[in-house]
């Protein structure tokens, strides 16, 4: 028996737990990247007192509460069921369950190969760094330490089988008509992240032309295929173009949306793009807005899993 543990940012299902994500985000020195612990503690409790209740205004709006956290539990179970010589669980990198927890349920079942899956479809330190380091820091601090055999798998934002669920919805989205705009919308980074040697801005523009290629298979065509960041956040430079921007060249058109560096739904997609940006789409008076589901627990998902397990070294 292996277990195989799901790693994410994870998300808020209460006020007091969005407080908990937003501080222990901004206390992350992937994401504030202040060397000093002290002054980035500090930094992170005063943005944490200036977002909270903005923050909580949008969790709102969907309900009080991300949908990461039940969609990540209905892949769990159809994993289990599809993966009989595994322990699935899942560690959160914000709010629970943590890293402590996946390993203490690892433990009572007294396995010893741990299998790593990050749910981040390309690599970035804010993302995939900081969610393994996490994790392989509670490990350390293990007694026993030497009792785990870990693996960790790689990016599949080149998996076929992953791509053709991303097509497909693209696609379902489509229905007969030709006259859409497509966009990737990816979560954007400041841009002296990248600078630093990143390589998520790489990644994601090598698996829109794998995306570009894989579409043109289909019987299908759109007006232009559009790559954008999204959630810009304070003063810095971050990746362009933004998606606001890009909506603004569509004016008047028809758009499909489609969030290409997340595999569960979140805030970022349930809020920001079908309710944010859809009032940005409805003020630039664009015909049609359509936002494409993430993969979520897509049937097709469990098999690349099952690829990505079997590739993993």
């Amino acid at each position: 028996m292996k277990a195989l543990v799901l790693l994410n940012m994870g998300g808020a299902r209460n006020k007091d737990e969005l407080g908990t994500f937003l501080r222990n985000m901004f206390n992350d020195k992937n994401i504030l990247t202040i060397e000093n612990d002290y002054i980035r503690s500090m930094v992170a409790s005063l943005i944490v007192t200036l977002r909270h209740e903005k923050a909580w205004e949008n969790y709102e709006k969907i309900g009080g509460a991300s949908p990461l956290h039940d969609l990540t539990d209905e892949l769990i179970v159809d994993l289990q069921e599809n993966l009989p010589d595994f322990f699935v669980t899942c560690a959160m990198r914000y709010t629970s369950p943590f890293a402590q927890t996946a390993i203490e349920r690892i433990k009572k079942q007294g396995i010893k190969d741990i299998i790593l899956l990050p749910l981040y479809p390309q690599y970035s330190t804010t993302t995939t760094k900081s969610s393994i380091d996490d994790f392989l820091s509670h490990i350390e601090n293990e007694e026993f330490k030497e009792q785990f055999n870990i693996k960790i798998c790689e990016p599949f934002y080149k998996n076929q089988t992953y791509n053709q669920i991303i097509c497909n919805e693209i696609i379902k989205q489509q229905g007969k008509y030709k006259d859409f705009h497509l966009i990737f919308s990816a979560h954007g980074l400041p841009e002296k992240i990248i600078k630093k040697g990143d390589p998520y801005k790489k990644q994601i523009e090598e698996h829109i032309e794998i995306l570009k290629e894989l579409l043109s298979h289909y019987a299908t065509t759109f007006k232009s295929i559009n790559l954008a960041y999204q959630s810009k956040v304070g003063p810095m430079k971050w990746l362009r173009p933004s998606l606001d921007e890009t909506l603004k060249h569509l004016k008047g058109k028809k758009v499909i949306v489609y969030p290409i560096s997340f595999i569960i739904d979140n805030s970022e997609t349930a809020f920001e793009l079908d309710i944010e940006y859809r009032e940005i789409a409805f003020e630039l008076e664009l015909k049609e807005y359509k936002v494409c589901k993430c993969v979520n627990n897509d049937s097709n998902f469990i098999e690349t899993v099952k690829e990505i397990i079997k590739d993993t070294k």
